[in-house]
């Protein structure tokens, strides 16, 4: 078990790749504080997990969210060793459309949410050597259509990740970016929506199917999260079947 006697903080983690990414760390051997906006989903999680995992209901967007989830965490278990971003909520737009109500929802879920966690966790994490992990897109490194406050959004998460690799790595933190491709509620939206976008997205990926939550996103989060991975920081890594070849 990779993440015995480690504590996480997962975003989002009632549904979607979060809801995968909870049952994950749970399985393997982490105490988990996971944070969704839908009661319903949370607490049914919760009571299937056990007591590995506590459920926190919070709106992201509130500015005393991050404290809130970072003294949950510390009063449940006592310490934090990871870090997952994970939660976002964002509206497809060409980007002549793209304006300051689509900016904000993004934003507010995703990017400001993310650097408050960062900088609310910074002194747990020193103390426990730990690893920050936040989800960014492809959308972002290919600039896809429809996906300007999206990319935006995401392309940021990925700037302030590289910065915390620099600034706290000497203290020990390790902070990655992980880029999926999974079959997701949105993915399949999308897909609907546009039909020849997703196409080609899905043409180009060498593995030829898009991710399975369980099976192929999670067990990379888990090998961030993990002490298998303690020599890697301020890296994207594409868990997308090989669409997107870093350099």
């Amino acid at each position: 078990m990779q993440l015995v006697n480690k504590v996480a903080i997962i975003t989002g983690g009632a549904g979607g790749i979060g809801r995968g990414l909870t049952t994950a760390f749970v399985k393997a051997g982490a105490k988990v504080l996971f944070v969704d906006v839908s009661a319903e989903a949370g607490r049914s999680l919760e009571r299937e997990l056990g007591p590995a995992a506590q459920f926190l209901e919070i709106d992201l967007a509130l500015p005393e969210a991050a404290a809130t989830i970072r003294d949950a965490a510390l009063k449940a278990y006592g310490r934090i060793d990871v870090l997952v971003n994970n939660a976002n909520a964002s509206t497809p737009a060409p980007l002549l459309q793209v304006d300051d109500a689509n900016l904000e929802q993004v934003f507010h879920s995703s990017f400001l949410p993310t650097l408050r966690l960062m900088q609310v966790c910074h002194d747990a994490l020193a103390v426990a050597q730990g690893s920050i992990i936040n989800f960014a897109s492809g959308a972002g490194l290919s600039g896809d259509p429809n996906q300007g406050s999206y990319a935006a959004a995401k392309e940021a998460i990925r700037g302030i990740t590289r910065v915390a690799a620099n600034e706290w790595g000497p203290e020990g933190i390790r902070a990655n970016v992980i880029c999926p491709f999974a079959l997701t509620d949105g993915v399949r939206w999308w897909s609907e929506a546009y039909p020849e976008q997703a196409a080609h997205a899905l043409s180009i990926v060498p593995l030829r199917r898009i991710g399975d939550i369980e099976t192929d996103i999670a067990p990379a989060v888990v090998f961030f999260a993990s002490d298998a991975s303690r020599y890697i920081t301020g890296q994207t890594i594409m868990v997308d079947g090989g669409g997107i070849k870093m350099r």
